[in-house]
């Protein structure tokens, strides 16, 4: 039992119904728009971009109730490999440089390009490699949802890239919102 009682109407103290809190997001539009908004809020984001000669960097930016967002960053040559997201999809934008995505289906190997503003959405199961092939570093947001728990790792050759490699999940994520090394894409 509380010892807190408020007489009359709760909503009628305007600090007690807040409507000024932001909305998480639940569809893939509201997720397409937050990876928009935290692109363009450059100084929330570029203050935490690192570059690691060794493996790509990264960090959590935000979490909400069934999404997460990382901030990743490359530098010339850095790759994901092949991978999907299992039971993940998502969105991505490139924030600065340039990263090209290598993706395989029924159809067989595609390729694409994306440059700052650039946008791409995956679902469960994509198949995909990103991999930073220019000569300048390169920043990017990704949002997974759920949030990413799981990274099936494939052959890094095309032709072979239909069967999965022996897998184990992505290491969980890092009790702090600060930088790590497990693979996230």
């Amino acid at each position: 039992m509380s010892d807190v009682s408020i007489a009359g109407d709760p909503l009628a103290f305007p600090h007690l119904a807040r409507t000024d809190l932001p909305a998480h997001p639940t569809t893939l539009g509201g997720y397409a728009r937050l990876v928009r908004e935290i692109a363009a809020d450059r100084a929330r984001w570029e203050p935490l971009v690192r570059y690691d000669a060794l493996t790509r960097w990264y960090a959590r930016l935000e979490t909400g109730p069934g999404y997460e967002v990382w901030l990743l960053s490359w530098l010339p040559g850095q790759s994901s490999g092949f991978h999907d997201h299992g039971s993940s999809s998502g969105v991505m934008t490139v924030l600065t440089g340039e990263l090209t995505e290598r993706s395989l289906t029924a159809g067989g190997e595609g390729s694409r390009t994306l440059g700052p503003g650039g946008l791409r959405v995956f679902s469960t199961g994509h198949l995909h490699e990103m991999v930073n092939a220019s000569l300048e570093p390169a920043v990017s947001v990704h949002l997974y949802t759920p949030g990413l728990v799981e990274m099936n790792q494939y052959p890094t050759t095309a032709g072979e890239a239909t069967a999965p490699a022996p897998a184990a999940p992505a290491p969980a994520a890092p009790a702090a919102d600060g930088p790590g090394r497990h693979r996230v894409h």
